[in-house]
């Protein structure tokens, strides 16, 4: 399945095999997903997680702001008072299990600038890929524990100047739920995920808190360049 995201859609299905899918319901078996948008638009974004009304990025908008292919935002600067970023996400619908997720971006800031985990101030800032299957209760209990999935440890990328890119397929056995199984070891869990997909995006904290939220020490800018699931 090619999902580089254009203007205009086409309706394309991924035929996935039984065997992939495992213990996943013979109605998932097919995963019909829109061809749109390689970046959704800057609205079509989300700065979050809200959770029961309260939205975790403090200090955010809501969404990003338009820019030259892409969009961007401000880091919240000074300290946590001034807030923090946590996720950036779009509605994607179901994903084919072999599909490749890659995302450019730029971070522009003054030298000398820090970007810092607001919970572990004395760990590197980190930015890295998720996804969430639809109908998260965020509580990480029972079955809701396999709802969140975090890209590769490999893949995590600390937070610093310049232009760089992630790039993780879905079939990598090593990305994580919220607590810490691997796809490997449970994949009817990621199967059964993939195959109901609400959100996806980025997440801004720590290696060891993914989505935890990040602030600069000086103004400083994320500007996504391109996102591409194919």
């Amino acid at each position: 399945m090619n999902r580089s995201f254009r203007p205009g859609s086409v309706k394309r299905c991924y035929h996935a095999p039984m065997h992939r899918l495992l213990s996943v319901p013979l109605a998932v078996a097919t995963l019909c997903a829109t061809a749109a948008m390689a970046a959704p638009e800057a609205y079509r974004w989300e700065i979050g997680p809200i959770i029961r009304g309260k939205n975790y990025s403090q200090g955010m908008p809501l969404h990003p702001r338009p820019a030259r292919g892409g969009w961007q935002f401000d880091f919240p600067a000074g300290s946590a008072v001034a807030g923090h970023v946590h996720y950036v996400t779009f509605r994607s619908g179901p994903i084919a299990p072999d599909a490749r997720i890659s995302v450019r971006y730029r971070i522009d800031a003054p030298p000398g600038t820090r970007f810092v985990p607001q919970e572990s101030p004395g760990r590197p800032a980190t930015v890295s890929l998720y996804f969430q299957r639809r109908g998260d209760n965020w509580s990480a209990k029972g079955r809701f524990e396999h709802y969140r999935w975090y890209a590769p440890a490999a893949t995590v990328r600390p937070l610093a100047t310049g232009e760089q890119e992630i790039s993780v397929r879905l079939d990598d056995p090593s990305w994580i739920s919220v607590l810490g199984k691997t796809s490997g070891a449970t994949p009817e869990a990621i199967a059964a995920a993939l195959a109901d997909v609400d959100r996806i995006g980025l997440v801004f904290g720590s290696a060891a808190a993914r989505g935890h939220g990040v602030y600069a020490t000086a103004p400083a800018r994320f500007t996504l360049l391109g996102f591409d699931i194919r």
